[in-house]
């Protein structure tokens, strides 16, 4: 005879799994987005461009000093008060993607910067200018560098969506809240979300070791 909690944990996957749903998409875009943005604020930075560099390093700055939280807030409650409206979908992208970006740029600066200086000097004395140096010289090999420091920002960028329930978008921890607000059975519900949010980290952690031991062996040939 099944156990009561189980029976329960049964009737309510149906909408645990629609949230983990939400819960992937969100993490998903917002990575792709914050890879693209962080890419671009290192490129930024470690070139040094004028009056772009200072303003990367203080974007970088004001994101890893503040919470996630707080950042969800001002843009989806205090910037409507200037006349800029997001839907709680596209807000919580958006504040998921700035404040990942700024954790990326970091992992990836690092990663450029551990490129030997030989490797920027065989490219230059190739007739590259900086930027083809950067793309098909240096960019290559940080990034084989940077997965590490990458696949954890992607794992905890999972976790983090839970914050964008706050917003009413409903990702696994607002479904299960839901839920627990129907049942009033709070403790194998959060443990249930608790669970998937254990599988998808452990999913990715597996993940990112497959791509670290393939660019290790493309990097040895």
């Amino acid at each position: 005879m099944d156990h009561p909690w189980w029976e329960l944990v049964k009737l309510a996957w149906p909408v645990l799994l629609q949230g983990t749903g939400y819960t992937l998409a969100f993490a998903v875009a917002s990575m792709v987005l914050g890879l693209a943005l962080g890419f671009v604020v290192a490129l930024v930075r470690v070139a040094k461009v004028p009056v772009l560099a200072q303003i990367a390093a203080l974007y970088v700055s004001l994101i890893r000093g503040t919470p996630l939280l707080v950042q969800i807030f001002v843009i989806y409650y205090g910037l409507p008060s200037i006349g800029i409206e997001f839907s709680p979908l596209s807000a919580g992208i958006l504040a998921l993607t700035l404040n990942v970006a700024a954790y990326l740029s970091e992992s990836m600066r690092g990663a450029i910067a551990g490129v030997h200086k030989g490797q920027w000097d065989a490219g230059l004395s190739l007739g590259f200018t900086w930027w083809q140096t950067m793309r098909f010289v240096v960019a290559p090999q940080a990034l084989r560098l940077a997965v590490p420091s990458l696949s954890n920002s992607l794992i905890s960028l999972i976790k983090d969506t839970s914050l964008v329930s706050v917003i009413t978008v409903t990702e696994l921890m607002l479904a299960t809240k839901e839920l627990i607000a129907q049942t009033f059975q709070p403790l194998p519900l959060y443990l249930a979300a608790a669970g998937v949010y254990w599988v998808l980290s452990a999913s990715f952690e597996r993940l990112q070791k497959r791509v670290e031991l393939r660019l290790e062996r493309a990097h040895q040939r």
